[in-house]
């Protein structure tokens, strides 16, 4: 109603006003000259025609007006609130371009037929976790019977070859079933680091890291799942047979007639842990020769792997602040399913063909190039542990001065210290 009234007399006030004169005019002209009085009436009918127009086509003028006010409003409102509503949404950096429901922000390790697309198969039963082994030839069989194990539990089954014998695995009749990652002289952790992203492994529950010198004669992997779903383990562990593995860290050792155990106790000597430790090596704590990790424990794992140290060592310590909460409670081994750890020297350690970080063999017709004999034995496995202990001096340090330098992180385990 105002917009009419303000257009009504925008255009209403100029026309009144030649009324007006017109008016003054013709009163002063008849007076004066009475013939002209009909010339001049006629006048006064144009004017006042005019004033009409300028009214009727100012209502009209200011109706329209009000109404694209109104769709203006409107449009404006809406703009906004689509505003609001996307300026809060979250996409993956570099997909802002794209709309929101064609972005695939995960992946997984699933092979998919090169024809029959399986998109809409509903008898298709996607894998629930992930095996990742680290493998050498020579211990194949042992991996046989690990990999056997775990694919008929529908697990996707992943080995890194750190030999480069990838074609020795051939005649197995799962090996086609495998993914198959093949890098010399390089450990879990290294492979992990590079081929197991939070984001192409989010599609598992769990994610299984294991090594290749593990007896699995009392494992079921779905039991294994089952237990620690129940007790809300977010890392964990098999326990060790005590009896015919290598254990070097008491906690991990089976407890017969327990499901699970989170803490070990030690009354004596040094470094005693008893109910109110709350901290590796007493609590908290898993060895990193079979590692079990939930979807959310590895996403923070990932990141704390370090992309230059291969070895981890060190890392076992700190796995407790990637257990969502709790390390105490949420940290575990699991003694009802328990594996045979065997020892046995894999990295740096070969027989014949040295596979170690040697210069490249010299080339054919080269008199210093003979032929390796059967008998020689390559053993770097001093090596090896002495780059592990540097790897973890370099992590100790590394994490101490993030805890120094990070103003915003709080500990969130400072307080219960043992």
């Amino acid at each position: 109603m105002e917009g009419k009234r303000v257009f009504s007399l925008f255009f209403c006030l100029p026309a009144a006003r030649l009324v007006a004169h017109v008016f003054n005019f013709v009163q002063a002209s008849a007076l004066s000259d009475p013939k002209n009085r009909s010339f001049y009436c006629s006048l006064f009918i144009v004017a006042s025609l005019i004033c009409c127009a300028y009214f009727i086509g100012g209502a009209s003028i200011a109706k329209e007006y009000k109404e694209r006010l109104t769709r203006w409003k409107v449009i404006y409102s809406r703009q906004n609130a689509k505003f609001d509503t996307c300026k809060n949404r979250c996409q993956p950096l570099g997909s802002e371009a794209l709309p929101e429901g064609i972005v695939a922000k995960t992946s997984d390790l699933e092979s998919r037929p090169l024809w029959g697309s399986s998109v809409n198969n509903e008898n298709s039963k996607p894998s629930m976790s992930l095996l990742a082994i680290a493998v050498g030839i020579k211990q194949k069989e042992i991996v046989d019977r690990i990999v056997k194990k775990f694919l008929s539990s529908d697990f996707v089954v992943m080995l890194f070859h750190y030999d480069g014998a990838v074609d020795k695995w051939r005649d197995l009749n799962w090996s086609d079933r495998a993914i198959h990652v093949s890098v010399m002289n390089q450990t879990k952790w290294w492979f992990a680091k590079r081929f197991l992203h939070p984001d192409i492994v989010s599609e598992y529950e769990y994610i299984f890291l294991w090594d290749e010198d593990l007896g699995v004669e009392n494992f079921d992997p779905k039991r294994y799942l089952s237990i620690v779903r129940e007790e809300g383990l977010e890392i964990s562990q098999p326990a060790l047979d005590p009896d015919k593995s290598d254990v070097y860290h008491p906690i991990t050792a089976r407890v017969k007639k327990l499901k699970v155990h989170r803490r070990f106790y030690k009354f004596k000597g040094s470094g005693r842990c008893d109910d109110h430790s709350s901290a590796p090596p007493c609590a908290g704590w898993v060895e990193m020769m079979a590692p079990v990790f939930s979807r959310a424990a590895w996403q923070c794992v990932w990141y704390m792997i370090q992309n230059d140290l291969i070895h981890a060592w060190g890392l076992d310590v700190q796995l407790g602040y990637c257990a969502q909460g709790d390390r105490t409670k949420n940290v575990g081994v699991v003694d009802s399913e328990y594996i045979v750890h065997l020892g046995l020297p894999t990295l740096g350690v070969s027989d014949g063909n040295k596979v170690t970080n040697a210069p490249a063999p010299a080339q054919k017709g080269d008199p210093k190039a003979l032929a390796p004999s059967a008998s020689d034995k390559v053993n770097d496995r001093a090596k090896v542990r002495m780059q592990s202990f540097i790897d973890m001096q370099i992590f100790k340090e590394r994490w101490s001065n993030a805890v120094k330098e990070d103003k915003c992180w709080v500990d969130p385990f400072q307080l219960s210290a043992n």
